[in-house]
């Protein structure tokens, strides 16, 4: 093709140049400078492994365009034994130089993956694991940066305003691996407020994630300048002819011989100045108006690969147009709710009242949008939402879900302080819901080809019908793992208050979901959010509130009756409930029951374990290594997930 153009030009040889550039592929530079006033032990996963970077020096990663999951952070504080081993104030990493995975918090870690979807890079700057160096991972302005989000900054040094409970030499902790969940807001304020590109694990603030083109590169700056001006390429100066002078004669006047050459040179410089500015000028607008066609024809053709690779996903459910979605839902007039990837709609096809998902961040949902078509649309369970279709048309992503006509859990568990308004669930209402959801994770977990971890249970993931029969949904953030692996190695997803604390570690299980349905069952048994700031401090947090009950032999005191003919028999159910979410809810994921386990307790045939943890909130970093070899998830396939309905 580049041929073929550039027999159309005259200057061919400039512009093949550039064609092969644009279309060659290439290993992704990331350069590490360290402007910091000391030494930096900088550290990369999967490639790189570690180095010394001294004071105003620069190490130059070469990573694969498709790694996807990738790290770079900063040790501080090092010394070396007489073996070689050693030992970092921050971000150790068991003794040694090069690192195979991330080491230990505080540290401050740059993330990415590397040629994704539709040939897109994600990155972002994490403080989840604490701050100890202040950094910035941004796009080199020079190499292609064009269609970048802006990367994120961090040039405060915040260590001199950590919380006392969060210091530590050399830097600070992350909020929520010393802080119950009553105190993380309050502790994550001067995060969000020096490094606010940053994600940090606020309770208001979800991922910040950038993108770009895949073939882009960057630039990791340790202790960087506030201006970063002068990192950025010098501009360019349009050239002008240099003045001409005049040659005087010998009395000090100018001849009319000397004026005319001078005229005369002028003149030439001003014509030829003028030619080479118009040259360039219009060179510089056909190149423009080429790469701009270029980059809209690589558009297109991303659009139709990825159209066409929704065509060839084997077990695909319906495929709609995007005028039909817009008929059915009369131009997205009803919106039902709104999530963390999109808005969803009301509508109709034919006879059936149907629930389309609009995605309203195309650049960071196409995985998650990928990842729910595959995944749903092949697995068929009375307890999951059923997908009708979806639409992949342009840069249009909807799902077309079953119409549940109750609504979301949320919207009739929770009940503030004095709230007498909304209606309450009868007990054995919130009991069958119970059941329902845990049916459902369990098929999820242990009956599909592959383990399905959800990733985001919660209230508003739960659909009710007519009858109030309970359905998990949104599958936007699950995971594949491997029948014979352990774990999956994952970045931070889901929502705060329902994560299991291995999430500090990256290392997940499907146990994470049991986690997240211990938190639930709390939620519905009581009426009221896990986090709620509306009432007293100390009852801010619910499963801090269950450890302080269950100290004091008043678990009782958790339950929101509802009206019963029988409430001391409610009351007894509802502690059982309890009990069972405790085992649910133990910080060793390897103590937590498995889901089918949790059914048959539910069921009658099994009793819950009662020898069990009775601390619920992480204090301090506990070890959630789990046995077994650990993986990365794949994007999932339909035959992957199928299994006995």
């Amino acid at each position: 093709m580049g041929a073929r153009r550039s027999s159309t030009w005259p200057h061919h040889l400039p512009l093949l140049f550039f064609l092969v550039l644009v279309n060659t592929s290439h290993t992704t530079t990331i350069n590490i400078t360290n402007r910091c006033p000391y030494t930096v032990w900088p550290a990369a996963t999967p490639v790189g492994g570690g180095m010394q970077l001294e004071p105003g020096k620069s190490w130059v990663l070469q990573v694969p365009g498709n790694t996807q999951s990738g790290l770079v952070w900063a040790r501080t504080g090092c010394s070396f034994d007489g073996h070689g081993n050693m030992s970092c104030e921050t971000g150790d990493c068991g003794g040694v130089l090069a690192c195979a995975s991330s080491g230990q918090p505080p540290f401050t870690r740059a993330e990415f993956s590397l040629g994704g979807l539709n040939n897109t890079d994600f990155f972002d700057m994490n403080l989840i694991g604490g701050f100890n160096v202040p950094m910035d991972f941004l796009p080199v302005p020079s190499n292609g940066s064009s269609g970048c989000s802006r990367g994120p900054r961090c040039p405060a040094d915040i260590t001199s305003q950590c919380p006392g409970e969060l210091k530590v030499p050399g830097g600070c902790r992350g909020a929520c691996q010393h802080c119950n969940g009553s105190t993380v807001n309050s502790n994550t304020v001067f995060y969000v407020r020096m490094c606010p590109d940053a994600y940090s694990y606020s309770l208001d603030q979800g991922p910040i994630m950038y993108v770009c083109p895949s073939g882009t590169d960057y630039q990791i700056i340790f202790c960087p300048p506030v201006d970063l001006v002068s990192l950025s390429p010098p501009p360019i100066t349009p050239l002008s002819p240099p003045p001409t002078p005049t040659s005087p004669t010998a009395n000090g006047t100018s001849s009319i011989t000397s004026s005319s050459k001078s005229k005369n040179r002028s003149l030439f410089g001003f014509v030829l100045g003028g030619s080479l500015a118009g040259f360039i000028f219009i060179a510089s607008l056909a190149l423009f108006f080429i790469l701009h066609r270029r980059r809209l024809q690589r558009r297109q053709e991303m659009q139709e690969e990825e159209e066409a690779e929704f065509g060839r996903l084997p077990g695909m459910p319906r495929r709609f147009t995007f005028e039909q979605l817009q008929d059915a839902t009369d131009q997205f007039r009803e919106k039902l709710g709104e999530g963390g990837f999109g808005s969803v709609f009301k509508g109709r096809f034919g006879e059936e009242a149907i629930a389309v998902k609009r995605l309203d961040r195309s650049g960071q949902g196409k995985r998650e949008f990928l990842a729910e078509v595959q995944t749903i649309g092949s697995i068929h369970h009375i307890n999951l939402v059923r997908v009708i279709g979806f639409c992949a048309e342009k840069t249009h992503r909807l799902l077309v879900y079953e119409y549940m006509p109750k609504g979301s859990l949320d919207q009739w568990t929770f009940h503030r302080q004095g709230d007498d308004e909304t209606p309450r669930l009868h007990w054995q209402t919130r009991r069958k819901i119970i059941a329902h959801i845990a049916k459902g994770l369990s098929y999820l977990h242990e009956e599909c080809m592959k383990r399905v971890a959800h990733l985001d249970v919660k209230p508003q993931n739960i659909l009710l019908d007519d009858n109030f029969d309970a359905k998990l949904s949104d599958f936007g953030l699950c995971k594949l793992i491997d029948r014979e692996k352990s774990q999956v190695v994952t970045r931070m997803r889901g929502t705060p208050g329902y994560l299991a604390p291995e999430w500090l570690t990256s290392h997940i299980t499907e146990k994470a979901d049991v986690y997240s349905f211990g938190v639930v069952v709390m939620e519905i048994v009581s009426g009221r959010k896990n986090l709620d700031t509306s009432r007293s401090e100390k009852s801010i947090h619910l499963i801090t509130l269950l450890e302080e009950n269950l100290k004091n032999d008043r678990l009782v005191d958790l339950i929101d009756m509802c009206s019963s003919s029988d409430s001391q028999a409610q009351e007894q159910e509802a502690i059982q409930m309890i009990k069972l979410a405790m085992w649910c809810l133990q910080i060793d994921c390897k103590r937590r029951p498995k889901m089918s386990e949790v059914v048959k307790v539910l069921e009658g045939t099994i009793s819950a374990e009662t020898d069990i943890d009775h601390n619920f909130v992480v204090t301090h970093r506990p070890s959630f290594d789990a046995p077994g070899i650990a993986g990365m998830s794949a994007a999932p396939l339909a035959s992957e997930v199928s299994g006995p309905r």
